[in-house]
């Protein structure tokens, strides 16, 4: 059986621009590196304030146009200091353009839990290609990895494919625990509530999956630490 095909260059670039980038492979994460890896000060500002500014700006109204427009007035500011700076604008002006889709079906809707919507969606599609990416035997964790360290033959490799997939599952497990949670506050109408586990199940938990995923495939990728191949075929196929 030959080889899997070699990683094409783009997921090469979406991996390099991830927060495994900024790990050392072989190495234990540190927590500046962790910090670095989704975002550093800067990162946790833009991540943050636009869901923390909504939940306070709705306590203190329980107003939909305020509680919508206020995170996206953030944004804009965000993405001017960024210009100011000479920084690269399209992390913010990404963002941006999420929260003012989201702002846009409030509106339209006229009820604010609905600024969660899209979020939804997120997490529900994220869910779908994690799936996708098992049943088709190639973990996208392990596609990652792969990419950043130019590992073409990980799935020849039981440590390798198996960590690759635990974790892609751990990750799938992130998205869900997010719908289980907030899907329920949203069809109750909680929107306080639905705010703050946004908040909580977002930055915070993304930075646990990312350390525990690093953990698992730390002296897998990168060359300290790996076993020797097995045949595909008693693996992956």
């Amino acid at each position: 059986m030959t080889g899997p095909e070699p990683v094409k260059p783009g997921v090469a670039d979406i991996a390099a621009k991830s927060g495994w980038a900024v790990v050392t492979p072989g190495e234990n994460p540190t927590a500046s590196q962790l910090f670095a890896a989704i975002g550093g000060v800067r990162g946790l500002i833009e991540s943050i304030a636009p869901g923390l500014l909504f939940l306070v700006v709705y306590t203190a109204t329980a107003s939909v146009v305020p509680s919508v427009l206020a995170p996206v007035a953030v944004s804009v500011i965000l993405i001017l200091v960024r210009i100011i700076r000479r920084e690269p604008v399209m992390p913010a002006v990404s963002g941006a353009i999420g929260l003012a889709l989201s702002a846009g079906i409030a509106l339209f809707s006229g009820r604010a839990e609905d600024n969660f919507i899209p979020g939804f969606i997120t997490n529900g599609v994220s869910i779908a290609v994690l799936l996708l990416s098992l049943l088709i035997r190639r973990p996208l964790i392990g596609v990652f990895a792969a990419a950043l360290t130019a590992d073409h033959g990980w799935r020849e490799s039981r440590p390798k494919y198996y960590r690759a997939l635990i974790a892609t599952v751990g990750w799938m497990g992130v998205f869900s625990l997010r719908l289980i949670v907030e899907l329920p506050l949203y069809f109750a109408q909680a929107t306080g509530a639905l705010a703050a586990a946004k908040l909580i199940l977002g930055v915070p938990l993304y930075a646990a999956m990312l350390w525990v995923t690093w953990l698992l495939m730390r002296g897998i990728f990168g060359g300290a630490g790996e076993s020797q191949p097995k045949n595909a075929a008693q693996t992956a196929e």
